[in-house]
């Protein structure tokens, strides 16, 4: 269920093997990755071998490299010199693989989940939904397996949401940029909310389309600082299977203050684009002069409200000096990320069967697995997730660089068997003291569990 890159990842990992069967079904009528954020020049944070497939199997099909040769634009990437490529590149290679996938079902709307236990089957609704996003058809259907990858949604703060939610009033996210990019620009004063990359990305294309001298730009975040990803080659080892399976075995309560303590690990803003901000903004002051732009950390609105009808106020507090002041703006772009999907409501129909932690959240198993009640798991059907498991797995649930090997865990479990053999060390960091017991196939209890296909049963 939801097909962005990572179900798209185990999409292609799964089409050779002939014992599977599998179907998978999004909403969108077409394959969407964030395209209110393919601005021009902008890159994707991981390099090009992390694709849909590459890290878990070189030889597929379905890798980047294989992509630029069916376009024959192999020699022009290996002289272009590129280990991260443009989003929109990403995204188009993104959009050749769902081409070509015949499992793959658009416009489908799943809306529940439960389980059968006279058949020993999850039951799936959906809806087929029209062109213009209308109802067609409905329709109920069984799998031994499924495979959750709604993903995230866009977060917008208290303060800001009756703004964003109003008629006429530029407060848009950055998840609806590009669309909004006219507006913003015709603006006479534009404030971006938000220092993570996105915010940087969204502040510098702005500040390249605006006059010199008459910027008019103010741009706000949370954080004490406009800071750095981390991306030493140690540091990114804390995006590796290695460091992922010691996270799952920590403590729970260690785990919930570990993920907020390493933010700058993958919410900080990639050292280029902060070099092209501080760039842009020297550019503009050779003649004399500086650019009418405000970069303010360490800032939180309070309050936000309309004046005049048209333009908007609002209330900031400085997180250090604790000083409060008003800005009056005719524009706002948040740039305040994302959060995950609520499992709940897709969900309801299985919550008697659900183990949770003691925050209420679903646990998950060292396979992406749920937890559930034995007497489903016994009969050898799971249910999976893929990026929804950042408080059992870490900082690595949302990366990319990681997508083919979570996908290659899930098929292998899924089989019984090792379709895709995994590297049993993958750092040279060794997290923590004790020796954490490097993962193995274990046999199957049972029949190899199968996906069945996801065929209407009405």
């Amino acid at each position: 269920m939801g097909i962005g890159p990572f179900n798209l990842s185990l999409a292609a990992l799964a089409h050779p093997l002939a014992e599977l069967d599998t179907a998978f079904y999004d909403r969108s009528p077409t394959f969407q990755w964030h395209p209110g954020l393919l601005i021009e020049d902008s890159t994707i944070q991981v390099p090009f071998l992390a694709d849909l497939v590459t890290l878990a199997d070189p030889a597929s099909p379905w890798t980047f490299l294989n992509y630029l040769k069916t376009r024959e634009r192999l020699f022009p990437f290996y002289f272009a010199e590129r280990f991260h490529i443009r989003r929109t590149e990403y995204d188009a290679y993104c959009r050749w693989v769902a081409g070509n996938l015949p499992a793959l079902h658009f416009g489908h709307r799943v809306d529940a989940v439960r389980w059968n236990p006279e058949h020993a089957v999850f039951e799936v609704d959906h809806t087929r939904l029209g062109g213009d996003g209308q109802e067609e058809t409905h329709g109920r259907t069984r799998a031994r397996n499924v495979v959750l990858g709604i993903g995230t949604e866009p977060h917008v703060p208290d303060p800001l949401k009756p703004l964003a939610d109003a008629p006429g009033v530029p407060v848009v996210h950055a998840a609806d940029y590009l669309h909004h990019r006219d507006t913003l620009l015709a603006a006479g004063h534009i404030t971006v909310i938000g220092t993570g990359q996105s915010g940087a990305e969204i502040f510098l294309d702005l500040l390249r389309h605006r006059p010199a001298g008459r910027e008019s730009i103010h741009w706000l975040g949370r954080t004490g600082a406009f800071a750095p990803m981390e991306y030493s080659k140690l540091g990114l080892e804390h995006f590796t299977p290695d460091y992922t399976r010691y996270f799952h075995g920590l403590a729970e309560p260690v785990r919930d203050q570990l993920v907020p303590a390493q933010w700058q690990l993958h919410k900080g803003i990639d050292t280029d684009t902060l070099a092209a901000i501080h760039d842009e903004l020297y550019r503009r002051t050779l003649h004399g002069g500086w650019p009418d732009a405000v970069l303010t950390p360490g800032v939180r609105v309070r309050t936000a409200g309309r004046v005049a009808a048209t333009r908007i106020e609002l209330h900031l507090e400085h997180t250090q000096q604790h000083t409060r002041t008003r800005l009056t703006t005719d524009a706002v772009v948040l740039a305040t990320g994302y959060r995950q999907r609520p499992l709940d409501q897709l969900l309801a129909g299985l919550d008697p069967y659900l183990c949770r932690d003691s925050s209420e959240r679903p646990r998950v198993d060292a396979r992406f697995r749920l937890a559930l009640d034995p007497r489903i798991t016994a009969s050898g059907c799971h249910v999976y997730v893929q990026n929804a498991e950042i408080h059992t797995h870490g900082v690595g649930t949302p990366d990319l660089g990681l997508a083919a090997w979570r996908s290659a865990t899930i098929l292998n479990a899924l089989t019984g068997t090792e379709p895709y053999p995994l590297p049993t060390r993958t750092a040279f960091t060794t997290f923590g003291l004790k020796p954490h017991p490097r993962p193995h196939t274990q046999p199957a209890r049972h029949a190899a569990p199968t996906l069945v296909p996801l065929v209407d049963q009405r």
